[in-house]
């Protein structure tokens, strides 16, 4: 498996290359974030991909009927990833 202190160290230096990294893609992202429309969002392969996937979780739970606690959770799991898309497309002004 190797040294673990070794894997510790390539690690740290990774994630630090990482966060340098995501500064300069945060500034670039929240400049072409601020060019894009609502409309070319929802249009978008992810952004419907995403609404797709979560409204099928969500009408799943009412087909196979709400029995447990898992079920409830389930629910609430698939509303709030369906919420997190909606308020995506809301919060682009």
């Amino acid at each position: 498996m190797g040294h673990v202190l070794r894997r510790f160290v390539l690690l740290w230096t990774g994630v630090l290359n990482l966060l340098n990294n995501n500064e300069d893609s945060n500034n670039t992202a929240s400049q072409s974030n601020t060019s894009q429309t609502r409309m070319g969002k929802m249009m978008s392969i992810e952004w419907l991909g995403q609404t797709i996937a979560s409204g099928s979780w969500i009408v799943s739970v009412f087909v196979y009927g709400l029995v447990s606690t898992g079920d409830y959770l389930q629910l609430v799991a698939a509303s709030s990833w369906m919420l997190s898309n909606i308020a995506s497309v809301i919060s682009i002004k």
